[in-house]
């Protein structure tokens, strides 16, 4: 009898501990910074899956790692004072990168998530919550380094902190990136999941949404002087054209300090030629993007909001609202397509957008070299895009001949105003549009500007209903080139 009830006991306890906590020092962690823990942070993950799931616990310390693999059920839980370091590529920790099997159309930091400090590929309900930190010291920024015919990572060289690729039920809440290599965040093909409260800090992306459906980002930080801060991609990275659809993205705050001072709070200016810290969807865009909403966003000292779709994928149903900009370092809203093509040849589709709503958007200290930009393609031209309720106020300065610059198709190029360099008008620059709705938009310039405020080059069908612009004494409000059907209310 004694042995039955201590049978009982023990099996009580295993399955007690099977939905408990899994603290990563049981199994060899040292939390030193000088001694490799991830393989024993490893086994606390193995453990854990294996007896049905539950949570391993990082408690106060440093954890110098190579690759950690998130299994199913599994949270890893980071807890404040914790702090997940990058080994350098010296000690040789991480993964190799997989082997892709394919054309490589995406960059390869797109393609390969072995090579990474935290990763996941095919797994579901993970999680990485905790108010600790991961900080990519020894992470790569690149995604050109090379092992024979591996491009995008090699053994013992990681660039990216946190990887999951074809997952689902996935959950990142409260954690802190810091220096996050190549990548902060990247999911790939991930359906259902959030991100939360988290906090990035970094000089490439921050956090890049690839080809996955139904996530919601809320209530995030994201700081990224060189690079996108937060953005959607629709790579060919699941080898075959993928949508990045129903993406809610709300209460977020997008910069381009220089790094480490969002984390700081002493904000200090990056000098770099060009501050990016953006919202972005592109530039991968083989699927495109269906089904997108914005809202309730900061952007600070960083770029604005750019839509390109050049890969033959398709960008319809973006809704856009409430979002407040200071120091705006290029165009403050950018949509376009284009013909970059980056896919398969045989592939004969078109880029296409359509049903774009943006509103209640407010930007200050607007870098003049562009403003708005709206570009289709000629013969197919981007549909149904609605401004409303929008106030910019330009630095001005613009030169009288810039009104009659050509301004460049967008083509084949890389789609990035910078290289176009200024627009023929200050305020609003729309080309190849059919149905253009702007109302109660306001333009201010703080220096004399000798652009029109608004030109449409073969725009049909554009309604502009109280409009208030400043134009310069023997300039136009509103340019019209090749253009039909034009309403001025």
């Amino acid at each position: 009898m004694r042995n039955i009830l201590l049978l009982i006991v023990l099996w009580t306890g295993i399955h007690a501990n099977a939905a408990g906590e899994y603290d990563v020092r049981d199994f060899g962690a040292a939390g030193d910074g000088k001694t490799l823990d991830h393989e024993a942070i490893n086994r606390a993950i193995d453990s854990c899956e294996a007896r049905g799931g539950g949570r391993v616990v990082l408690p106060a310390g440093t954890y110098l790692c190579g690759s950690i693999r998130l299994k199913n059920n599994v949270e890893l839980h980071i807890m404040s004072g914790a702090t997940i370091l990058a080994a350098p590529p010296s000690m040789k920790a991480y993964d190799e990168a997989e082997h892709f099997g394919g054309p490589e159309y995406q960059d390869g930091g797109h393609t390969y998530f072995h090579n990474s400090l935290i990763y996941a590929v095919g797994k579901q309900n993970i999680s990485i919550t905790g108010r600790g930190m991961i900080d990519g010291k020894g992470l790569t920024r690149k995604d050109t380094e090379r092992a024979g015919n591996v491009q995008g990572g090699s053994i013992g060289t990681g660039d990216k902190a946190i990887a999951l690729k074809n997952c689902r039920n996935t959950l990142i809440r409260d954690v802190t990136i810091y220096r996050g290599g190549h990548f902060g965040i990247i999911m790939t093909g991930c359906d259902v999941g959030t991100v939360d409260n988290v906090t990035i800090d970094t000089n490439r992306d921050g956090f890049d949404i690839d080809c996955c459906k139904y996530l919601t980002v809320s209530n995030c930080k994201i700081n990224t002087p060189s690079d996108d801060a937060l953005v959607l991609k629709s790579s060919y990275a699941l080898k075959r054209p993928v949508l990045c659809e129903h993406i809610t993205i709300s209460n977020c705050v997008i910069t381009g300090y220089k790094v480490g001072t969002l984390l700081d709070g002493t904000y200090l200016p990056e000098k770099v030629n060009w501050v990016c810290g953006r919202l972005k969807l592109g530039t991968e865009s083989n699927g495109g993007y269906r089904n997108i909403a914005v809202t309730n966003c900061t952007f600070m000292y960083s770029s604005g909001l750019a839509f390109e779709e050049v890969d033959q994928g398709l960008m319809e149903n973006i809704v856009v609202s409430n979002i407040s900009m200071s120091h705006v370092h290029h165009y403050p809203i950018y949509i376009t397509t284009g013909c970059r093509n980056r896919g398969p040849k045989e592939r004969t589709d078109v880029s296409s957008a359509a049903d774009i709503m943006i509103s209640n958007v407010m930007a200050d200290d607007v870098d003049s070299l562009a403003g708005i930009i709206i570009t289709g393609m000629p013969g197919h031209p981007v549909r149904n895009i609605a401004l409303s309720d929008i106030s910019i106020r330009y630095r001005g300065g613009g030169a009288k001949e810039l009104a009659y610059k050509n301004y460049r198709e967008q083509g084949t190029n890389y789609p990035e105003p910078k290289f176009a360099k200024e627009t023929p008008a200050y305020g609003l620059f729309a080309r190849h549009v059919d149905g253009l709705d702007i109302s109660n938009v306001t333009f201010h310039t703080a220096k004399p500007d000798y652009r029109p405020a608004i030109m449409l080059d073969n725009v049909n069908g554009a309604t502009i209903s109280n409009l208030k612009a400043p134009v310069e004494k023997g300039v136009k409000k509103i340019v019209t080139v090749r253009s039909k059907n034009v309403t001025v209310k």
